[in-house]
Formats: C-alpha cells, sequence, structure tokens
C-alpha cells in the first residue's frame, strides 16, 4: 500500500488553493489507507476452515478421538485467523463485490460531508481515493451531472491509475485535481 508523503499532501493541498482560486465549484479530495477494516472475515474465514477440517477428520479418520479433532479443529481456524489479520492477505480473501461496495459506501459518505454538507452550498465533486482496494472514484452532485459526461471523469480516473500503478500516487492527486479543474472551470467560472 503506498503511502502519501508530507510533501506530497502539502502540494494536493496546493492545488487545491489554486483550483479554488480558478472555478466556483468545490473541489474535495479524500485519500484513505482503506475503505473497512473487514473485520468479520478473519472469523468467517476461520469458522469454516474449522469446519471443513472437522468434516475432513470425521470422514477420513472417524476413530480419532473428539478431544484430538477439536484441538486440530481449533488450531487450524486459529491459524486462519491469525494470518488474516495480515492485512494484503485479508484484503485478498474479501470478495471483490464487498471490498468495491464498501469504497463506493465510504466515497458517498465523504462526498456528503465533504461538498453537500458545507454552509455555502455550492456545486462540487469528490476526487475519492482507496488505496488499500486500489479504487478512484470521482463524486459529482446533479449539476455536475448535466453539464459534464461520465466519460470525461473516466478518462481522469484512467489517467491518475496509470500514474498510480507506477508507484507515484502522490504526484498523480494533485494532477487530477488540475484536471478536475480545466474541466470545470468553464462551466462553473470563479465567482
Amino acid at each position: 500500500m503506498q503511502k502519501i508523503t508530507n510533501e506530497q499532501r502539502a502540494n494536493l493541498k496546493a492545488a487545491l488553493g489554486a483550483a479554488e482560486k480558478r472555478t466556483s465549484a468545490r473541489i474535495a479530495v479524500a485519500t484513505v489507507p482503506i475503505s473497512d477494516h473487514y473485520k468479520l472475515y478473519p472469523l468467517v474465514y476461520g469458522g469454516l476452515v474449522g469446519v471443513l477440517v472437522l468434516a475432513v477428520l470425521a470422514f477420513f479418520w472417524p476413530q480419532m478421538a473428539l478431544r484430538n479433532a477439536f484441538l486440530i479443529t481449533i488450531v487450524t481456524s486459529g491459524v486462519v485467523m491469525f494470518l488474516l489479520d495480515f492485512w494484503p492477505l485479508r484484503l485478498a480473501a474479501v470478495p471483490r463485490h464487498a471490498k468495491l461496495w464498501e469504497c463506493w459506501e465510504l466515497a458517498h459518505r465523504a462526498f456528503a460531508s465533504r461538498v453537500l454538507a458545507q454552509n455555502d452550498r455550492k456545486t462540487g465533486i469528490l476526487l475519492f481515493v482507496s488505496l488499500g482496494e486500489h479504487y478512484v472514484e470521482v463524486v459529482t452532485d446533479r449539476d455536475v451531472d448535466r453539464h459534464i459526461p461520465q466519460t470525461t471523469w473516466d478518462a481522469i480516473i484512467k489517467a491518475f491509475l496509470a500514474e498510480a500503478k507506477q508507484g507515484r500516487v502522490g504526484e498523480a492527486l494533485p494532477k487530477m485535481v488540475e484536471a478536475a479543474t480545466q474541466v470545470l472551470e468553464p462551466h462553473y467560472p470563479p465567482q
């Protein structure tokens, strides 16, 4: 998982400050290391592995003492849960649709709090990046949707992902803000 340095955060803040001067639309950025802790998955997988191990022991070694079978089951379940405490393994174990749902939900909650809930009621967008899940989304309000097609945002995301895949997430974020600013400027000039 890539981290964003303090210098990169400063560059992002500067890009957002420059965007404020060029467009009346609000541009917010949310970067999170991970969208959810997925705490349930180690327990679920540990339990499933435990049941599977117990079933295999009962089928292939029916003469095994119940105490030994339960001990093997508990140890196996514990090992699986312990291994899934390691973040890369836990993220790999979570189904893709579950990760996408958590990212989407967090992106829209962040949009509601960072754009919609502001007192000045500006129209705006949120550039959301979840580093752990490699998820990027541009969340827009209805007014922006009327003026700018989704294909424009998809192109900005594609350019961001191309640079992020090369390990330059921190450098790609200000560029994404700049690209969004260029798109918003004609429709929302500064006031």
